[in-house]
């Protein structure tokens, strides 16, 4: 099965989010984070945040790119757990249980979308308010095939 790692190719996402995650760390898209914002809500980090941010489900950070990776039996159960005591910290939820299986429910719609791409390939997402709520959209970036040389060091024997 493949979930998304957050990476990061320079050090803007610290900042652009108010809370960037850590390279790394797996996310989703944490889109429900938005379900009842409106155009007040979307200025400076925040707009940012809801516009292309993914969701570190270890810091609760947003990152602008995730890489599609493996992820182990073991190493889900353990997000589903964090991601559950997340919803009952920030959202309110009545217990660990009771937001489990939505916790698994988000991890297991990030892991299909996920599904459809190689190792490596970088995922972003971006959203808007519509009249029918947060529309989300994904673009995939393929891994490129590195040649030898881009590595190789060329000299001289001297």
């Amino acid at each position: 099965m493949n979930l998304a790692r957050a990476t990061h190719f320079d050090e803007s996402d610290t900042r652009v989010f108010a809370s960037p995650a850590r390279t790394g760390e797996w996310c989703i898209s944490g889109g429900f984070e938005f379900s009842n914002w409106s155009e007040a809500d979307l200025a400076g980090k925040a707009k940012q945040a809801f516009t292309n941010g993914w969701l570190g489900v270890e810091t609760g950070g947003r990152v602008s790119f995730v890489a599609v990776t493996r992820i182990e039996p073991a190493e889900l159960e353990r997000l589903t757990d964090l991601l559950a005591r997340h919803f009952v910290t920030y959202y309110g939820a009545p217990s660990e249980a009771a937001a489990r299986p939505v916790a698994a429910e988000e991890l297991a719609q990030m892991a299909d979308l996920c599904g459809d791409h190689d190792p490596n390939t970088l995922l972003t997402v971006t959203r808007e308010l519509t009249d029918g709520g947060v529309r989300e959209g994904y673009r995939a970036i393929s891994p490129q095939e590195a040649g030898l040389d881009q590595f190789a060091v060329h000299g001289g024997e001297d």
